[in-house]
């Protein structure tokens, strides 16, 4: 199957369909707010699980006085409120912290370090790109909105708890390997939608309904209040990896955690991305160089030409 069979599918499906990496985002609703969702409380508890993970954050207890810890506290905010706070620049429900839970030092999709990595090569970009503009790219993509200012108070507060939760990340690192996802690595050919139906029927219904709006606990995995056609997650190995990964949240539909094949979690990713979404107009001129990946939804100028 290559790309250009695949956006036809997808294309046809969701015209059929008329209206989800992950970068997720398929069971944490940010709006929903727990008791405590402060670094103070879940570092500690969360990472002193992981064998692997070398830098534990700073608690926010830690934060410096005056303008400088104000700035971190906000940041924090935004991240786990992003929909709320931020809605004139997101246009869904989504928020950063629907793909990186619990401010970001959680075991979904770990920001730790993120800070240490910037300015790092964007394949999708086809250049070297600061981390205000990896942030801004969410805000256009998975939360269909809008960039912040890159001078704006917001975005200063977001790169400076990036930074703070990234204290004890060395400076020159260039990989975070505690914070990584594996993509799906079945095989694309064998995507099949009906079975990805199938499986979201037993395993993730419960939580992201029938119409797929996160009338449960969860998150919208389509339609207006989803992320759009440009986000990672449209993609079915990105998807797929974060369904394989952390999905379902809890023993549902005879499926315990993280127990899907990657054939099944690509097979669930596939049903999810048929539906319909919000366009990204500007998905023509991604992968500039023609190195877009085999699961794109897309196609581009450079694989025009």
């Amino acid at each position: 199957m290559n790309r250009l069979f695949i956006s036809s599918v997808l294309a046809i499906t969701m015209t059929i369909v008329l209206g989800f990496s992950v970068f997720f985002l398929f069971i944490h609703n940010p709006n929903e707010q727990p008791a405590s969702n402060s670094l103070s409380d879940k570092t500690a508890s969360t990472h002193a699980e992981k064998s692997d993970y070398p830098y534990l954050p700073p608690s926010m207890d830690k934060v410096p006085t005056g303008d400088e810890g104000e700035l971190i506290k906000l940041g924090e905010k935004l991240h786990n409120q992003t929909s709320t706070i931020l809605d004139g620049y997101v246009g869904n429900t989504l928020s950063c912290a629907s793909c990186h839970a619990n401010g970001g030092v959680d075991s979904s999709l770990d920001l730790v370090g993120i800070s240490k990595t910037y300015p790092q090569y964007n394949p999708r970009a086809g250049r070297e790109v600061t981390l205000q503009e990896r942030i801004n790219g969410c805000f256009k993509r998975s939360m269909n909105g809008k960039p912040l200012p890159p001078d704006s108070k917001e975005m200063k507060a977001m790169v400076a708890y990036y930074s703070y939760i990234s204290t004890n990340v060395p400076d020159g690192t260039l990989e975070r390997p505690w914070a990584k996802l594996s993509k799906a690595e079945g095989d694309l050919a064998a995507v099949n939608i009906d079975e990805g139906r199938k499986l979201y029927n037993k395993a993730c219904i419960t939580c992201h309904g029938e119409d797929g709006s996160g009338s449960g606990t969860g998150l919208a995995l389509w339609g207006d209040n989803s992320y759009n056609i440009g986000a990672g997650m449209a993609r079915i190995r990105t998807a797929g990896g974060f369904i394989k990964e952390y999905m379902p949240k809890v023993a549902t539909g005879g499926y315990e955690p993280g127990s899907f094949s990657d054939q099944e979690a690509m097979n669930i990713a596939a049903f999810i991305n048929s539906m319909a979404r919000p366009d990204f107009p500007d998905k023509i001129n991604d992968w500039p160089k023609g190195d877009a990946p085999d699961d794109a939804a897309y196609e581009t100028l450079a694989e025009k030409k």
